[in-house]
């Protein structure tokens, strides 16, 4: 994978690239959105706990793919406000490697469930 952050454009606001290049022929996985809630149905009340539980299922299906974090290009990511960025973006430096993925970061109404404050997806990519 390759980074593409142009020097003509304003550098990314927090850990992540203005862009990645997969290679040809690279094998790519792309993750339905992962909410924070654990097998048992237990749902932390807090964004870092469940954006932790949103990246520990992601691991599991990359996982399942032959794929590691490391593997992701891109993250679109869903809080339900703002007082959600920094405890999100906390926990996904935590998961991420470098160069940082692609990522995109939205403010949303809501989810299905109230109790809902982060929804994530990722696309990875293997050679």
């Amino acid at each position: 994978m390759r980074q593409i952050t142009p020097g003509s454009i304003r550098p990314p606001f927090a850990r992540y690239s203005h862009g990645i290049e997969v290679p040809a022929g690279a094998r790519l996985l792309v993750c339905s959105g992962q909410l924070g809630i654990a097998s048992d149905d237990r749902v932390p009340a807090d964004v870092e706990g469940q954006t932790r539980l949103c990246f520990e299922n992601i691991g599991a299906i990359l996982a399942e793919g032959g794929m590691g974090f490391a593997d992701i290009v891109r993250i679109n990511a869903f809080v339900t406000g703002r007082e959600h960025l920094r405890g999100y973006m906390k926990v996904r430096d935590e998961f991420t490697a470098d160069p940082p993925p692609a990522s995109t970061l939205m403010i949303v109404s809501g989810f299905a469930r109230e109790e809902f404050l982060v929804e994530v997806e990722v696309i990875a990519a293997s050679t």
